[in-house]
């Protein structure tokens, strides 16, 4: 690898100051033209209005950084023009194109339909053009499902569109308390540069780095009690970052199987938080996409938790989750089955907790 752990280690911290510093002059931008949550709906759990627009700081933090990391990297190996085409294709364009969609959400308001097409036809795009040029991490006809690749590629766009949907949507339903959704992230996007890094995955492990310190770098301002919101602008904006670093993230165990679980156990506690939501509201007789006070974070609160505890705790359970993906990675052939196995009994186990939990006040 022609980049070591210590200039990823610069990356991040660029990445982190680049955007803790630019989250300052874009909150009193959005003060000064009154882009604010105001706590106008029964589901907002602030008692003030909170700036808006802190999606855009990460996103110019991750967008900047990543492009020059690339730029720098690839002049080593002396092919920057191909990667750098490679990650505005399939991750900062479409990301940066969502980002928008959320922006624009952020302050008109858009209902929830267009924005899921809007997901759907970007998820699409960036699913044919990975499929096309072989850049996913771990495809189907590598484990025999569908084993002849002619085949198997209608799967593997099937699997990566609805993965980058769902976890876009998982990251912005997740976002509804102060650092949960920064927090989350930032922790799986290490997991995934831990592994990546170890693989020699180059790509994956500058775009992983660089979102774990921007994320934190806003982190900075958006823990309890946050001073800026990152909107739906950021939450999409990282739905499709992690999304695709996850699902072009290559962890090459045996069996296959175990690889494809990876990403999962990477971003468990959202799309726990997702399951929860839309289980619960669909046995209310709600539409799973109507807003609600039936999150994680509002049961955990509803247990007893402050707020601040409360965001520590997700915080913990990603951690904890990232903690049983590397150590499928790194034990595989030994105990990757028992570790996984353990997981899913403890996921089951919280699902059905959380939905015994009173979804409202």
């Amino acid at each position: 690898m022609s980049i070591t752990v210590t200039q990823f280690a610069i990356l991040g911290i660029t990445a982190f100051v680049v955007t803790g510093l630019l989250t300052w002059p874009i909150r009193a931008l959005a003060i000064r033209f009154d882009a604010m949550d105001a706590p106008n709906l029964a589901r907002k759990t602030q008692t003030e209005p909170v700036p808006y627009l802190g999606g855009v700081a990460i996103a110019l933090g991750v967008t900047v950084v990543t492009l020059a990391a690339v730029y720098v990297g690839g002049n080593k190996s002396g092919n920057n023009s191909a990667q750098l085409k490679d990650l505005a294709l399939t991750v900062l364009l479409p990301a940066l194109m969502l980002g928008a969609i959320g922006l624009f959400d952020d302050l008109r308001s858009l209902s929830p339909w267009p924005r899921l097409l809007a997901q759907t036809v970007i998820g699409s795009v960036i699913a044919f053009v990975i499929v096309e040029n072989g850049t996913i991490g771990t495809p189907f006809n590598s484990s025999g499902v569908g084993a002849d690749g002619g085949n198997s590629s209608w799967l593997n766009t099937l699997v990566t569109i609805v993965w980058i949907v769902g976890i876009s949507n998982s990251i912005n339903f997740f976002d509804n308390l102060d650092g949960a959704a920064s927090g989350a992230v930032a922790i799986a996007a290490l997991g995934v540069f831990v592994i990546a890094f170890n693989r020699g995955q180059e790509l994956v492990s500058a775009l992983s780095i660089v979102t774990a310190g921007a994320t934190i770098g806003f982190l900075m301002w958006n823990k309890s009690p946050a001073k800026i919101y990152m909107g739906d602008a950021g939450a999409l904006f990282l739905g499709i970052i992690i999304s695709v670093a996850t699902i072009r993230l290559n962890p090459g165990i045996a069996p296959t199987w175990q690889s494809l679980v990876i990403p999962l156990m990477l971003l468990a506690v959202p799309l726990l938080d997702t399951c929860v939501a839309v289980f619960s509201r669909l046995a209310r007789g709600l539409s799973p996409l109507t807003g609600g006070k039936d999150h994680l974070s509002h049961r955990l609160v509803r247990g007893g938790l402050t707020r601040p505890m409360a965001a520590i705790s997700l915080w913990s359970a990603s951690g904890v989750c990232a903690l049983f993906a590397l150590a499928v990675y790194f034990f595989a052939e030994s105990f990757g089955t028992l570790f996984i196995a353990s997981f899913a009994v403890l996921w089951a186990v919280a699902l059905v907790l959380f939905l015994r939990t009173p979804s409202q006040d």
